[in-house]
């Protein structure tokens, strides 16, 4: 009994993350796209002393709303030609021109990092950009270049994405990670990487209930975060392999988090109830739809044309538009090929009624995510409500970043706290 009450009453913040011995909060805020995680989220965590995402889904066009640059469109320019055209095989991203989209902003935030944390990049493999292995390569030097702490590998098995950059100076300074949703995803990506003589420096081990794109079928219901988390530790330990291992994927309380310390984990990967802080890039009336949601709002469906189950609210305009494909300004999704699975729903829809473009099949992501019109979610999006408060004329108030970071922290028994009304700005 008395080990049952010492056990309840541990927090979040008894625990330390290390790397390369030095002690972290033991929170990372995820990466979401596209800009969704943005800057001033991530540098709350890092002046914290916890771990801050950033994302570098659509850096080209971020950066081009930050900056007033033109990079989309000068590829639109330069492709404008083949906008009706079906067959998008022709469409390049200049490498150069990513490469220095990726340094403006990465850079940016660095030089604005404070405080003893990290920022971290998430990069997506599915991000094939009509060039897979270029692109990518092209996308982690540039971060690297740019001074990133650390660079994690999502939305894909990355099977050769360490090989890609081996070379690169800082390719053993910088710290890398993997996201896997199974023992055996990591052991594939650990037998790739043994041959450059470089292992991840930590794990995120996301489960079913995460935001976003799933790593599991539609059968995903059928999986649950610990004990695919407990294996993931069983399975380093023995192997002798002393690499921090991070559970994501439905971790709301600080309470849940500790559990996941308790079964070995070096830290916890949050995302959700950051979607509606301040700091967080979505716009304010999009906030206010993920605090309003309630159980049945929240979907899985087949819409994303990475072939990914996608995790989203129900309400999100993306479900059944009828954009024309915007690859000639985007394209972030077209495979080695140039194809996209889109563009293939999308022509099916216009050659049965052409008058009234409605497509249910797939979304056209690149643009959706560029719009704010995709809105992906954890599953306990329904619990927000609970973290924020409500206010005379029907909105709530949103909270901030340091204080749902601190509730992490230092909350106890299951519970979240809602700040006191008026809260101060920090």
């Amino acid at each position: 009994m008395l080990q049952q009450v010492s056990k309840s009453m541990k927090k979040l913040d008894d625990y330390r993350l290390q790397f390369g011995g030095r002690d972290y909060l033991p929170v990372v805020i995820g990466g979401m796209g596209v800009d969704i995680s943005a800057t001033g989220l991530a540098l709350v965590a890092a002046r914290l002393g916890g771990i801050g995402h950033i994302s570098d889904a659509m850096l080209p066009a971020v950066v081009d709303q930050e900056r007033r640059t033109s990079f989309v469109r000068d590829k639109l320019q330069k492709y404008k030609f083949n906008v009706a055209n079906t067959d998008k095989s022709m469409i390049k991203f200049d490498l150069e021109a990513l490469a220095h989209a990726t340094r403006l902003h990465v850079s940016s935030v660095m030089e604005a990092k404070k405080g003893q944390g990290m920022v971290f990049i998430n990069c997506m493999e599915k991000l094939t950009m009509n060039n897979p292995a270029g692109t990518l390569k092209t996308r982690l030097e540039s971060a690297m270049d740019a001074g990133i702490d650390g660079i994690t590998l999502s939305a894909g098995l990355h099977l050769g994405s360490f090989s890609l950059i081996e070379d690169h100076p800082r390719f053993r300074d910088v710290k890398l990670g993997i996201i896997v949703s199974s023992v055996r995803a990591l052991k594939l990506l650990l037998k790739k990487a043994a041959r450059t003589r470089r292992l991840p420096d930590y794990v995120i081990v996301e489960g079913p209930l995460a935001g976003g794109h799933l790593g599991f079928g539609m059968d995903w219901a059928d999986y649950d975060l610990k004990p695919i988390t407990a294996e993931v530790v069983a399975f380093l330990a023995e192997e002798g392999l002393d690499i921090p291992v991070i559970a994501a994927g439905g971790v709301f309380t600080g309470s849940d988090a500790v559990d996941y310390m308790q079964l070995g984990c070096a830290g916890v990967q949050v995302a959700t109830r950051f979607t509606i802080t301040r700091e967080c890039g979505l716009p304010g009336p999009v906030k206010q739809e993920y605090v309003k949601a309630v159980e049945e709002d929240i979907v899985v469906n087949l819409i994303s044309p990475t072939g990914y189950p996608l995790r989203m609210l129900r309400r999100s305009p993306a479900i059944g538009s009828g954009i024309r494909p915007n690859c000639e300004a985007y394209g972030y999704l077209l495979d080695k090929n140039g194809h996209c699975d889109y563009i293939d729903a999308y022509n099916a829809v216009v050659a049965q009624n052409p008058k009234e473009v409605k497509v249910y099949d797939k979304t056209c992501l690149c643009t959706a995510f560029r719009r704010f019109k995709v809105w992906t979610c954890g599953h306990y999006t329904y619990r927000l409500k609970e973290t924020a408060n409500l206010l005379a004329d029907g909105t709530y108030e949103l909270p901030s970043a340091e204080h749902v970071l601190r509730d992490y922290l230092y909350s106890t028994d299951y519970q979240v706290h809602r700040p006191a009304l008026k809260e101060e700005v920090i």
